[in-house]
């Protein structure tokens, strides 16, 4: 599991993330191989996971969005909190491939980062991420599933990563 920086409280009265103007969203989470397996092992039914290896949006009851197949739009809480995918717990951070780098980079929409992006608990969790997502593990993690590096719009770059070609 990946540590957090936003606190539960500030996420759960946040009505931002988990939630998508359009069904086909690069917003939505794309899953580790691993993950997929782990979620059909729990009898997470497999039309909630697209061919492109996304969890697929659901329309948003009495709304004109769509959510995570796993929100429950009642108490704003995540079904599969425990288990949650790489992409949630990363999140509000994102692995975004922009010029043929892969770099961390975070989504401005969430209000606590947006007010907490120069503090000095920020810089070392941003250390911490950085740490972590350049161990072998991770980057093993990467070169298995290229598919999780994405290309977000409209987010800040915070690093690049160093992220090895196989050759290297």
């Amino acid at each position: 599991m990946i540590k957090q920086i936003v606190p539960q409280e500030v996420c759960l009265k946040c009505q931002g993330c988990c939630r998508y103007n359009q069904i086909g969203s690069v917003w939505a989470p794309c899953l580790l191989d691993k993950e997929i397996q782990d979620l059909l092992d729990r009898k997470i039914p497999p039309a909630s996971i697209s061919i492109d290896r996304r969890i697929v949006p659901i329309p948003n009851p009495g709304k004109d969005n769509f959510i995570c197949a796993f929100l429950d739009p009642q108490d704003n809480q995540c079904k599969i909190y425990d288990f949650r995918p790489f992409e949630c717990q990363l999140y509000p951070f994102l692995i975004n491939l922009r010029n043929k780098k892969v770099i961390l980079t975070v989504d401005l929409n969430c209000q606590y980062i947006k007010e907490n992006l120069k503090s000095p608990k920020m810089k070392n969790y941003i250390e911490y991420l950085t740490s972590f997502l350049n161990s072998p593990k991770q980057i093993k993690m990467f070169r298995d599933n290229p598919h999780i590096i994405q290309a977000y719009e409209e987010v800040l770059d915070i690093v690049e990563l160093k992220i090895p070609d196989e050759a290297e």
